[in-house]
């Protein structure tokens, strides 16, 4: 289970490389706040790899920024900008996400660190397991990582299953309608494991991480490689995962 980091490292990059090749081709602002996440999976991830071999606060902070705080939020970021018609709104809200994004960054760089606990770090054991005894967290760190969590939770996931609805009631664009099927349902095993996580059972995080990633790359492959199928309706909505 230690080294299902490594795979979720590869999936994750790989994805954000898709992404960005999309990007390159078909212009978006979606397109690149979804690469950005994407790429906060991946430096998660790859601080887990990291943190298998030695233990380094400074890449536990990392890990706990980009893996617990930002990444849902900035690919539920994405999804505003591709759902919400207007652009301003979108804007103005990811301008908020940046500030706050900004600060939660410097909370955790300057949060302490305790000690004792760091010295008794184990490698054999995973780092989502021990953080919480070694990162001095104020209230508001977990006040921001909550809300930050929430935020890309209902923007992804609520995003990706309205996108379906549509398709749905339209009878157009299956492969888009599955593709955001398993980006939504992807999105949730990592919010699953957070849960799981506070109740004790730590060793899912890691392959949840691993899970969540397949499935949202799968997804992200099927609504971007195949033909619309339009039955009924030929008026489309502006789909996740295009």
């Amino acid at each position: 289970m230690q080294y299902v980091p490594v795979l979720s490292n590869l999936v994750s990059f790989a994805f954000a490389g898709s992404i960005f090749y999309r990007s390159a081709h078909r212009k978006g602002m979606h397109m690149l706040l979804w690469g950005i996440g994407m790429v906060l999976y991946g430096i998660g991830t790859l601080c887990e790899v990291l943190l298998i071999f030695s233990f380094s606060p400074c890449v536990l902070k990392i890990w706990y920024i980009a893996g617990a705080m930002l990444t849902a939020a900035w690919l539920g970021q994405g999804t505003v900008h591709l759902l919400v018609r207007r652009s301003n709104i979108a804007m103005i809200l990811t301008i908020i996400l940046s500030v706050v994004s900004l600060l939660a960054i410097w909370l955790v760089l300057t949060a302490g660190i305790n000690a004792t606990a760091a010295n008794t770090y184990q490698i054999t054991q995973s780092a989502s397991a021990q953080y919480g005894d070694i990162l001095i967290r104020g209230g508001f760190i977990v006040f921001l990582t909550i809300i930050l969590n929430i935020y890309g939770t209902i923007t992804l996931v609520g995003g990706a299953i309205y996108s379906v609805y549509i398709f749905w009631r339209k009878h157009i664009l299956v492969d888009r309608m599955i593709g955001n099927i398993l980006i939504a349902v992807g999105a949730l095993f990592p919010v699953m494991a957070g849960s799981l996580l506070k109740a004790g059972v730590v060793d899912f995080l890691y392959l949840s991480e691993l899970i969540g990633a397949i499935l949202m790359y799968l997804g992200f492959l099927k609504a971007t490689s195949g033909r619309p199928v339009v039955k009924s309706d030929n008026t489309t909505a502006a789909p996740v995962g295009v």
